[in-house]
């Protein structure tokens, strides 16, 4: 009798344990999104749910988990960094010159459907006056980046409302990069700032914008914050005649590196 109910208790745990991991969605881990563009990526982003949204420069692309596209439009020259955030997709966009003195950029946010990727808006942001390239999402607020010319020791981040209505420019105190700034997120409890150069630039600030870390690690192309920890970097390569694609690939937090990537391979042996 003992024995049955023993037995019983452990079917009853492992269907609870069953239903349990089907409830939750899975994580998101090391992918590569299916096909090759015209153009390099930018940047890249989640639902938190079963989707990832791919900025391919003149091209948005929406994969589930596995990088399988469900869905791809064209977009306007150029389309940068992008972020998610309650049913939609936001993006940061520059119909004008990156990287140049004040006047000669023409800095946007699109704003697209996280199911069929319609557009639904675009808000002008003209303070943004490099160019837009990226944006994250966190806490009401959304943080706009991007160019630089050379000359300065500093990056700014825009900050907007949710109905973007420009709230403050903040200063972070990281030294020139090259281009500025290429990608933002929120995650693990802190901003994440992704910058080209060779080598190329990690910056991290607290939740005040105040700066906190500079890395030489390459997340130019990408950062996705996921659980507290855990986070996704983007990679990509162009190939002449061929187009360019994009992977990501799992990273956690590291106070000697900043961040690091993370060998799904090695860990499941």
């Amino acid at each position: 009798m003992l024995f049955r109910c023993i037995t019983l208790l452990a079917l009853l745990l492992a269907s609870a344990s069953a239903t349990l991991r089907a409830a939750q969605p899975e994580s998101f881990g090391d992918v590569t999104c299916q096909g090759r563009y015209p153009n390099h990526l930018q940047g890249v982003c989640t639902n938190d749910s079963n989707s990832l949204y791919w900025s391919f420069t003149t091209v948005l692309v929406k994969t589930d988990r596995s990088g399988k596209v469900q869905k791809k439009i064209d977009v306007a020259n150029h389309h940068g960094d992008l972020c998610y955030h309650d049913g939609k997709v936001y993006v940061a966009v520059n119909l004008g010159q990156f990287n140049r003195p004040a006047g000669q950029a023409d800095s946007w946010v699109y704003v697209y459907d996280a199911d069929s990727l319609e557009e639904l808006a675009r808000h002008e942001v003209p303070q943004v006056v490099h160019g837009a390239g990226g944006m994250a999402y966190h806490d009401g607020r959304f943080i706009v980046v991007g160019g630089l010319p050379p000359g300065y020791d500093e990056n700014y981040l825009y900050e907007y409302d949710t109905d973007f209505n420009f709230t403050k420019r903040h200063v972070l105190d990281s030294g020139y990069t090259l281009m500025g700034i290429q990608t933002a997120a929120w995650a693990d409890g802190a901003w994440w700032f992704g910058c080209y150069g060779n080598p190329p630039t990690l910056l991290k600030a607290n939740e005040n914008f105040e700066f906190t870390g500079k890395w030489n690690f390459n997340c130019s192309l990408g950062i996705v914050g996921l659980e507290p920890g855990r986070l996704l970097v983007a990679s990509g390569h162009c190939s002449k005649g061929e187009g360019c694609d994009g992977r990501l690939r799992p990273a956690v937090a590291d106070k000697d590196q900043g961040l690091r990537i993370v060998d799904t391979k090695a860990s499941a042996e």
